[in-house]
C-alpha cells in the first residue's frame, strides 16, 4: 500500500494523486502542511529534509518531489499508460513535465497568491498585474501549441504532462483574473474534464 504524505489542497500533492487515479492504485493519505501536521516536525523531515509535500512512502523507499514521484509511479506500476517505451516521446513528456514545475508554475505564484489566498506578503498592485500578465503569456504558448493540432500535449494520447499541467490550468481557469479567449486550451480542457482525476483533483484553486 502506498503512502502519501500531505494535503489534498496541495496542488503538488494532487498532482500524485491523479497519477494514482489514473493507474488505478490503492493508496492512504496523511494530512501535513499548513492547517495540519506540521513539515517542520522531525518524523517528516527525516523523510524530506526540504520539508515539502508530498512524500512518497512505499514499503521501505521513501521519495520527494511531485514529477519524480509520478515518474516513478508510472515507471513502476504504470507500463507505458502515462509515459511511453522511447526515449525521444518520453523526453517530450518530460520537458513539458519540467516546463510546467520551473515556467508555468514560477508565471502564477504571485498573482495566486494574493488574489486567491489572499496573502498580506503578496499586494504589490504592480507585481499582481505583471504576474497576471506572465500567467496569460504562459497559458498562450500552450495555446500555440495546442493549436497545431494534438490532442494532449505531449501528442494524441494522454500522459503525465497533461496531469500536471492540466491541474495548472485548472487552477488558471478558477482565478479571479482577466483571461484572453484560447480555444485551443478551452477544448483541451473539456478532453481532461471527461477524466475522473481531473474532476476529482482540478476542480479547485
Amino acid at each position: 500500500m502506498l503512502t502519501i504524505l500531505g494535503k489534498a489542497a496541495s496542488i503538488n500533492v494532487r498532482k500524485v494523486l491523479w497519477t494514482c487515479d489514473e493507474l488505478d492504485l490503492p493508496f492512504t493519505r496523511e494530512d501535513w502542511g499548513a492547517g495540519f501536521q506540521s513539515t517542520s516536525a522531525p518524523a517528516f523531515m527525516a523523510r524530506n529534509p526540504n520539508a515539502m509535500v508530498p512524500v512518497l512512502v512505499d514499503r521501505d523507499f521513501v521519495l520527494w518531489e511531485s514529477n519524480a514521484i509520478c515518474r516513478y509511479l508510472a515507471h513502476q506500476y504504470g507500463g507505458h499508460a502515462l509515459l511511453p517505451p522511447f526515449a525521444q516521446q518520453a523526453a517530450v513528456v518530460e520537458q513539458w513535465m519540467d516546463w510546467q514545475a520551473t515556467e508555468f508554475n514560477n508565471a502564477w505564484r504571485y498573482p495566486f497568491m494574493a488574489l486567491v489566498r489572499k496573502s498580506p506578503a503578496h499586494q504589490e498592485r504592480a507585481q499582481i498585474e505583471a504576474g497576471v500578465a506572465n500567467w496569460n503569456r504562459h497559458v498562450g504558448i500552450l495555446e500555440q501549441h495546442l493549436a497545431q493540432g494534438s490532442a494532449y500535449v505531449a501528442g494524441d494520447r494522454f500522459t503525465l504532462a497533461d496531469i500536471v499541467i492540466g491541474l495548472s490550468l485548472g487552477r488558471w481557469k478558477l482565478a479571479p483574473i482577466g483571461r484572453p479567449d484560447f480555444p485551443a486550451v478551452d477544448a483541451y480542457c473539456a478532453r481532461l474534464a471527461e477524466r475522473t482525476g481531473f474532476r476529482n483533483y482540478a476542480g479547485s484553486a
